[in-house]
Formats: structure tokens, sequence, C-alpha cells
């Protein structure tokens, strides 16, 4: 009967990929030879291990779903269909023209993941441009065996099962005559080596897991959502092989006063109705500094002004963009006797005092139009 990896790692079937590195170094911390020295500590420690390589290879999970177990002598790819021992491809044509096909030892090296973390910055950061520093927990090169997997002194060894090839043979009888099939060796998992002593440390894997601090240089013009690559410095791979890229995702936080469109900024001024009217000169503050903004006579509210270049920089090419200010005119609410007054004159002088002039005003308008369409 196949080994259940899933049960061993204490998950269901289906289980994400996340969900098997967690459960992986949930056990692996417990039951670790440098934190556990019992045996069967040991011993389950090694099944652990083994689980998690069976569920991490892409090919060894798929047999492992289909019911077979990728490291039993006895089964292979096609476990799962009854043990007839077809691998794929190549093991079909084994069989209908009686060969064998080599396809050699792989590497016990392989490329690392690429990693991702993200990092919050506020609208200043995002537009001139930050160095932050930030706090990666990945896998890194073992500084005891510097990725061979082997403990101190020692060497990796031909694999005895395989002669180092890194495959197995099988022949069987059937009704197209004698059938070769060739599948991975269940010992070395097809590398055509195996580690007599293990590292004590990353446990033959050549990796191990640590915290670290990363200097990250953030373009001016960066905006929300955008990631910063930064090449060689995300998870190193098994057996010391080439780390993989982190990618840092830029979150930008809700600014008190501006919002931002690309390189444009958006901010919104309250103006009395006086100074709306009579015209004015604002100090602004911008993230340059204090702007002087001129409020010309009658400015109506719901008018945009810009002010150019006090935007955000243009990421893959040169200028700023605009800083766009929206202007609201607010209408006083309660008024003193000689505030009431005042605007009472100015409503007579301007004649807008009686509410007749403004039906006037709209029935002159609708006439001009009712006019235009009589051809009049």
């Amino acid at each position: 009967m196949a080994t259940d990896y899933y049960g061993v790692l204490g998950l269901a079937q289906g289980a994400t990929d996340q969900d098997i590195k967690r459960a992986y170094r949930r056990l692996a911390r417990d039951l670790h030879p440098d934190v556990n020295p019992d045996p069967e500590a040991k011993e389950r420690f090694q099944e652990v291990t083994r689980a998690y390589e069976a569920l991490t290879d892409p090919e060894k999970r798929r047999i492992v779903d289909l019911g077979g177990d990728p490291f039993d002598s006895g089964g292979g790819a096609g476990a799962g269909f009854g043990g007839a021992g077809f691998g794929g491809l190549g093991d079909i044509m084994d069989a209908f023209f009686g060969g064998a096909a080599t396809r050699g030892p792989r590497s016990r090296t392989r490329a690392g993941r690429d990693a991702l973390i993200p990092v919050e910055l506020e609208l200043d950061e995002t537009v001139f441009g930050v160095t932050k520093d930030i706090t990666v927990d990945t896998a890194v090169l073992c500084d005891t065996c510097a990725g061979a997997g082997t403990a101190p002194g020692t060497h990796v060894a031909t694999c005895a099962t395989c002669s180092g090839r890194g495959e197995v043979q099988s022949v069987q009888r059937g009704f197209l005559g004698q059938v070769v099939s060739s599948r991975p060796c269940p010992t070395c998992s097809g590398t055509g080596q195996v580690i007599p002593e293990p590292c004590p440390k990353c446990a033959g894997d050549g990796r191990v897991r640590a915290r670290r601090t990363l200097s990250v240089k953030v373009p001016a013009g960066v905006e929300d959502g955008m990631r910063i690559r930064l090449t060689g410095q995300g998870e190193v791979g098994p057996g010391g092989g080439p780390a993989g890229d982190l990618y840092v995702e830029v979150h930008e936080r809700p600014h008190d006063v501006f919002t931002r469109d690309g390189e444009d900024l958006h901010c919104r001024v309250t103006l009395p109705m006086t100074s709306a009217a009579l015209g004015t000169t604002l100090n602004l503050k911008t993230l340059d500094g204090e702007e002087e903004l001129d409020i010309r006579p009658g400015t109506q509210s719901g008018s945009v002004l810009t002010l150019r270049a006090h935007g955000a920089p243009r990421l893959r090419a040169t200028g700023r963009g605009d800083l766009l200010v929206h202007v609201e005119v607010q209408t006083p609410t309660r008024l003193d006797g000689e505030q009431e007054k005042l605007l009472r004159e100015l409503a007579a002088l301007r004649g807008e005092d009686q509410p007749e002039s403004h039906r006037e005003a709209q029935g002159g308008l609708f006439s001009r139009v009712r006019d235009a369409f009589n051809g009049r």
C-alpha cells in the first residue's frame, strides 16, 4: 500500500503548496535532530522530509495523487494505473520497440523560487522615492555545508540502487512480448547520488530558513501595486541551487490631503463666498512645500485650478504630473444683522433682491429658445 504522504504532514489531498510548506516547517522545527535527539523523532523527521519532497515535486505529487508511491521500487509513474509500468511516452515507445531509453540522472541542484513581500509607503515616499530596509524570511545557502548537503568532512556517494544512472528499469512480459520500462530511481530520486551523512544543520537540503534585512531603493514615481524586482534575492534552490528573485510590492497609504491619479495629484480647497467673488491669494501646502495660489475674482464652485509640475514624476519618462486644486465655494449659513444688511444692499445694487428678476431672466431664456425653434 502506498504511503499517505498527505497524512504524514497532517494535510488533506488537494492542499496548496503554501499549506505543504507551512506544515513541513511546523513539524521540522519540532523533529529536527538538532532540536529533538529522540531516535523516534529522527525517524519521524525523515518521514516528514520524504513526504515534503514527494508533495513539492510536481511529478512525484502527480504519482501520489494517482494512488502510487514515487519512492516505491515497484511503483513508478504508472502505479496509479494498476501497476502497468508505463511512466510516460518514453516508456510506451520502449514497450513497442523493445528498448529502454536512457534519460540520465537529473541534477541535485535546482533553481530556487521567487519570493514576494509587500511594503507600505507614504505618498511622499512614492512620489519622490526612498530607500527602505525590509526584513525577509527566505531559504538561504546553508553556511555549514555551503549547499552540498553533506556533513563536514563527508561527500556524496554514487547510488547503489541505480549505479549512478538516476533511473531503474523493470522487465515485464505482456501480450506485446517483453516490456522494458524505466523510471526515476526511488532511492536517489533520480539524481544518481545519495548523501550517506546529511548536514546536521540543513538535513541534506543545502539551504536553511533565515531572516535577513535588505535595503530596497524605491524609484520616484512608483505607484500603488507596482513591484520592484531584486534579482537573486529570493529563495535559494535545493542543493544550494541559484536563488530566485525577490519582488517587493508597493502599497501606498492613503493621504490626508491629496489623492493620486497616475502622475497627477488632486486636492480640495474651500473658499468663503467673498473670497471667491473678490479674488484672493492662498498659501497652499504641497508635497514640494508652500506655494501661492491665485484665486481670480468670480471663481465658481467646482472650478479646477492647476499647479503645473507639482504632481508625481513620470516613472519611465521625464517631467512630472500636475496638482489639480478643486475649489468649493462656501455659502454662509448664519449672518448677523450687519452682515445681512450689507448682503441685501449688494443684492439691491445688482438687481438680485426680487425673486421676479430671476423668473424674468429664466423666462427670457426660455422665450429665446422657443423663438429660435419657431423661426422668429
